[in-house]
């Protein structure tokens, strides 16, 4: 042994390889390994291959859906076997069988998914169903906080795999979010746009510091969208929106995830928030091919809640799919702050396949709902109680029978949006009132006396998500 410098002994270098691992540097892909990827048309039917960017169907306009093998029976063991270990550690690639197929060397993940769900009997009360029948399975634990690192972990894999120079997006702040630690990862440029002065400071923040280049625009998300795809129509630009077909298959792996949850016994009822309508689309393909492949026997009902000033797709429901109009979106859940979604087609195939229902809920009904989630210990950001305050609404109205198992979906981490907590603690209800659950901080005179009699007071009270009138619905 050759002893070298103070007695050490020389070491070999060592690369450490993590759980995740990154080198900020996209692999160059042969296209003939992408010759398994296609896309069908929705409309015309025309299926086109999928080893290029792509979002619209070049013979109709129509949007596009992956293509999917489902001609083979699977059974939940097809799924995470002969996975590499940073695969089979995703909660969306272990499910590779039912996704596209992208070469693995192209793939981006941040162990993405394995996301909790949640059975509180408090909010069971809350929405009016019997107890251990509702539960929330809860996507804000994902790496960036939102649901939208599911399908990110797709679009942008696929972005590398068809040697995409740049992705975009516009976006109302999680999609942006996500985008950004996605594309830092993978070591390809980003550019967001976002409706001026309209998304929270926490996504704004996560965004910048992800490092990509951030476009303010003057107007609304819609406005925004609108505006990136006339660019990427006439220039190289990867967009990376759920108008993109690659980006709701990673959604679809939130609806696989929790049936493996529950064992493939499906719930009755499915509550999702609806803002642009990606996961409404991604869930109802992830029903249809896990009934087709036989990994469930029954469907379960899927009901879209929309915020009442963002209602597009509840008032075309509503009109029994007769007049859609697109609207001026006004909402504090500025997550689902959307008046034209882009996968408004896609979505009323899931709600008309699944038999299912879009309602819409106010302001005050999704702050109350996000109260109670948060005191509970869960915590949600706005737009996700909006699976809640519907299920409440569709309970009182009949839509949901009050013995119906029901599943919400929570889009976002309470630290999304902490701002619309500040306000909604510390200011009054629209009458001028303060609000049942609010839980303003006490202001004490520095002294032991005080403490002690305050603490009499607290105990005795107990905690603010046990107020019967709370979980009865008299918020």
């Amino acid at each position: 042994m050759t002893v070298v410098d103070g007695g050490r002994a020389p070491q070999t270098a060592r690369r450490f390889s993590g759980q995740i691992t990154a080198t900020g540097s996209p692999i160059p892909i042969d296209r003939s390994e992408l010759a398994g990827l296609s896309v069908r048309c929705m409309d015309c039917g025309t299926v086109t291959p999928g080893d290029r960017p792509i979002s619209l169907c070049p013979v109709c306009g129509g949007l596009l859906d992956a293509v999917i093998d489902i001609g083979s029976p699977m059974t939940p063991a097809s799924f995470g076997q002969g996975l590499s270990p940073h695969l089979a550690r995703s909660g969306v690639w272990r499910y590779r069988a039912l996704l596209p197929a992208i070469p693995e060397a192209a793939i981006v993940t941040q162990g993405e998914g394995n996301t909790p769900l949640y059975v509180d009997d408090r909010l069971a009360a809350y929405a009016g169903l019997r107890a251990g029948s509702f539960g929330v399975k809860h996507e804000g634990h994902n790496p960036t906080g939102s649901f939208k690192d599911r399908g990110m972990t797709v679009g942008v894999s696929h972005a590398v795999a068809v040697g995409a120079k740049i992705v975009a997006c516009a976006s109302t702040g999680n999609t942006s979010a996500s985008l950004a630690s996605y594309a830092a990862a993978a070591g390809i440029p980003a550019m967001v746009l976002i409706p001026e002065g309209k998304i929270s400071g926490g996504k704004l923040a996560q965004t910048i510091a992800y490092g990509a280049r951030v476009v303010q625009i003057e107007g609304d998300f819609d406005i925004a969208l609108r505006l990136l795809r006339e660019l990427t129509a006439s220039h190289d630009i990867y967009l990376t929106n759920s108008v993109n077909p690659f980006r709701p298959e990673g959604q679809k792996t939130i609806i696989l995830e929790l049936f493996e949850q529950l064992g493939w016994d499906v719930p009755d009822v499915i509550t999702v928030p609806g803002g642009n309508l990606g996961n409404t689309a991604a869930f109802g393909k992830a029903i249809d091919e896990a009934y087709a492949v036989g990994l469930i026997s029954r469907k379960p009902r899927l009901i879209t809640v929309q915020a009442a000033g963002a209602s597009p797709f509840a008032r075309y429901f509503t009109s029994g799919w007769q007049t859609y109009e697109p609207m001026h979106a006004e909402t504090v859940a500025t997550a689902i702050k959307i008046g034209d979604p882009v996968s408004t087609p896609r979505a009323r195939r899931t709600i008309e396949q699944t038999n299912g229902y879009v309602t819409m809920v106010t302001d005050a009904e999704i702050l109350d709902a996000k109260a109670l989630i948060d005191q509970v210990g869960i915590g949600c950001e706005p737009a996700s109680a909006a699976s809640l305050a519907g299920a409440r609404k569709l309970v009182a109205e009949g839509i949901i029978g009050p013995d119906d198992s029901v599943i919400g979906i929570l889009t976002g981490t309470v630290l999304k949006d902490t701002d619309a907590v500040m306000q909604y603690h510390m200011g009054d209800d629209a009458d001028g009132h303060r609000r049942q659950l609010a839980n303003r901080p006490i202001r004490v005179d520095a002294t032991l006396d005080a403490l002690a009699r305050l603490l009499d007071t607290v105990i005795e009270a107990g905690p603010v998500a046990t107020d019967n009138d709370a979980l009865a619905g008299n918020v």
